[in-house]
Formats: C-alpha cells, sequence, structure tokens
C-alpha cells in the first residue's frame, strides 16, 4: 500500500518542474533574442542533456541516489523551460493559459482515476508505449520528408491520447514501484514520470487548439 503523503510529495515536486519550466521559460522569452539564440545554437545540447536524464532516471532510477534524482529532475526541468521559451514567442497569452488550464483540469481527471482504480494498468502501459514509439517515428518522417500539416494534425490528436493514458499509467504504476524505489525516491521518479505527461499533453493540445500571435 501506497502512503498517501508519498502522493502528496510527488505532486510538490511536479508544481516545482512546471512552475520552474514555465516561469523559467516566460522571463527568458521577455529577452526574445537571448531566447532563440540559446534554442537555435544550443538545441541538439539540450535534448542530449533531457535524453540522458530521461534515460538515467528511467533504468538508473534504482540505484540512484535520492538527491542526484531531485538534481537530475531539476536540471531537466530548466532544460525544458529554455525550450518552452518560443511557446511564449509563437502562441497568445490568453492560448496558453486556456490550453494550460484545460491541460491541468484533464490531467487532475485522469491522475485521480489512476490513482482510485484497483485496475491493473501495466498492460495498458505496453500499448501507449508502443503507440508513442510510432508517433515518434512517423513525426520523424514527417519533419523531414512528408512535411504535411494534416498528418501533423494526426500525429497531435493521437498524442493526447497517448499521454491521457499515460498519466493514469504513471499514477497507477506507483504502487509496482514503492516497494522498489521506497519512500525517498519514488515521489521524485513519480513527479518526473508525470512532469513528462504534462508538459506532453500540454503541447499536443496547443498544437491542436493554440492561437499563434499571427492570427
Amino acid at each position: 500500500m501506497v502512503n498517501n503523503q508519498i502522493y502528496k510529495k510527488a505532486f510538490i515536486w511536479l508544481f516545482i518542474g512546471l512552475m520552474i519550466s514555465f516561469v523559467g521559460g516566460y522571463y527568458l522569452s521577455l529577452n526574445e533574442n537571448l531566447a532563440l539564440k540559446l534554442v537555435s545554437f544550443g538545441a541538439l545540447p539540450i535534448l542530449v542533456v533531457e535524453l540522458i536524464i530521461a534515460f538515467l532516471m528511467g533504468l538508473r532510477i534504482q540505484k540512484m541516489q535520492p538527491i542526484t534524482a531531485k538534481i537530475f529532475y531539476i536540471v531537466f526541468s530548466i532544460t525544458t523551460g529554455i525550450t518552452l521559451s518560443t511557446i511564449f514567442l509563437i502562441y497568445k497569452m490568453s492560448s496558453l493559459i486556456f490550453i494550460f488550464l484545460i491541460t491541468a483540469i484533464i490531467f487532475a481527471i485522469l491522475a485521480f482515476y489512476g490513482y482510485i482504480t484497483k485496475r491493473d494498468l501495466s498492460k495498458f502501459g505496453v500499448i501507449i508505449t508502443i503507440a508513442l514509439i510510432v508517433v515518434i517515428i512517423t513525426s520523424l518522417l514527417n519533419m523531414f520528408i512528408f512535411k504535411s500539416g494534416t498528418t501533423n494534425t494526426i500525429i497531435s490528436a493521437v498524442s493526447v491520447l497517448i499521454f491521457c493514458g499515460y498519466i493514469a499509467y504513471d499514477m497507477n504504476k506507483v504502487k509496482q514501484l514503492y516497494p522498489v524505489l521506497g519512500e525517498e525516491k519514488t515521489p521524485v521518479f513519480l513527479a518526473f514520470q508525470l512532469y513528462l505527461d504534462f508538459i506532453n499533453l500540454f503541447i499536443s493540445l496547443l498544437e491542436l487548439f493554440g492561437s499563434s500571435k499571427d492570427n
């Protein structure tokens, strides 16, 4: 049985990560030239750092010290904030706030479902993971070869469904991870997983319904 304090701590860490990313991204966007330079010249290093952290958190979390997991999480939030700065340059603030609130509502509903359900969602996790891999491959093909706006819209719509599934799945998965990770690392790891779900759901909804400043 997972102690409810684990969830409380996880959501505190989730809030910290989201605030670092969104507030940091907003203030960076106020200096448009700096934001664009960091994203254009640092896009590859940022991506590499994020992939390394995601890889280590996913595969090495059991052997990782709690303080190391927390540092990785904070660094990941900062680097994501740098890339998020561009959305403040592209989209209207009213649209960003609206999509953020919609994301938060969807997130809360699905996280609550994942928390209360007695069903084992592990098999469901295999399905959405395969779907995510297909989406990533399709996105890369569309980015470099097809360059289709319609395909991009379909990808965003499917991504919304995938990350909605991941929210419930990750909340439910903690019941299996807690005995393995223990009291100190479980909240940070859960926060990291939910952070990824929230950010990706937000971006997918923004791509579908966001209003750009050009409109």
